[in-house]
């Protein structure tokens, strides 16, 4: 079922924007708006595990529900799948695109095109890309924030933009946009995957929440606070610790940490 325009209305308020005529100022505010209101965060999808179905986001009544009961975002395929549908309903010119990392097509995400140029929108990574990025480059275009620098370099031959990860001057992992346009029922297979026991997200914790100058990540145990390129890295004493931490930084519910974190082993590195 289509979401109707009520879900829409509601979906930006919780943005705090007004819905205007689509301009690159617009899509700006709308992207600052979902990164620092709408976290990257894979407790949510630990949480509906077991009752949304697994081959598809959260449905956008589900997704609202959970930013605003609470403060839920969700992983690459809620949160650009969703964006995408308000792009859409906004009149953007926008292609939901997959991205290559370690398999094809495992990530998601948004390509609008604006007076004859193309931005990458990308508010599923976990990273502070608060703009559109421009992909009409000619050299590399490049973010530094607190221990990471994400180098965003020139499509390829085949109209293909490369966005790396460097941390602490080293890279981690990179994605390749392939930018044609997809349907969601597309991405059945990877997003089913997503939620085999064998996946990442369902052995780690990733929780990153923005604002416009600063930062709060959780990797695991691991709780990272940057501002501008400075950082300060905090352990998390245990496990036993996380749900009140998570409710301190994220204000997600310590009681909805406890209950996604239920027989969840910390195993793998997010």
């Amino acid at each position: 079922m289509r979401p109707g325009v009520d879900q829409f209305a509601r979906y930006a308020r919780l943005l705090g924007v007004e819905p205007r005529a689509p301009t690159l100022e617009a899509l700006s505010e709308l992207t600052t708006a979902h990164l620092t209101r709408v976290p990257f965060e894979n407790i949510s999808k630990l949480y509906y595990r077991r009752s949304v179905p697994p081959r598809q986001p959260p449905d956008l009544a589900v997704f609202l529900d959970g930013i605003e009961r609470h403060h839920f975002g969700g992983t690459c395929y809620a949160n650009a799948f969703n964006f995408h549908l308000l792009l859409v309903h906004l009149g953007y010119d926008v292609a939901l695109c997959g991205a290559d990392m370690s398999a094809p097509d495992v990530h998601m995400v948004n390509i609008v095109r604006l007076d004859e140029r193309a931005y990458l929108v990308d508010v599923g990574y976990g990273a502070p890309f608060l703009s559109p990025l421009p992909l009409e480059l000619a050299r590399d275009q490049e973010i530094a924030w607190g221990r990471e620098r994400y180098v965003l370099k020139p499509r390829d031959a085949s109209g293909r933009p490369r966005l790396e990860l460097h941390r602490d001057g080293r890279l981690q992992h990179a994605y390749v946009v392939n930018p044609s346009p997809r349907r969601i029922e597309e991405f059945a297979n990877v997003i089913a995957d997503s939620f085999s026991d064998s996946a990442t997200f369902m052995h780690a914790l990733l929780i990153a929440r923005f604002w416009p100058s600063r930062s709060v990540t959780l990797r695991n145990l691991t709780l990272i606070e940057a501002e501008g390129t400075s950082y300060r890295l905090r352990q998390v004493p245990g496990r036993e610790h996380l749900p009140e931490v998570i409710e301190e930084h994220f204000l997600i519910p310590a009681r909805i940490v406890r209950e996604a974190l239920n027989g969840v082993e910390l195993n793998q590195q997010a």
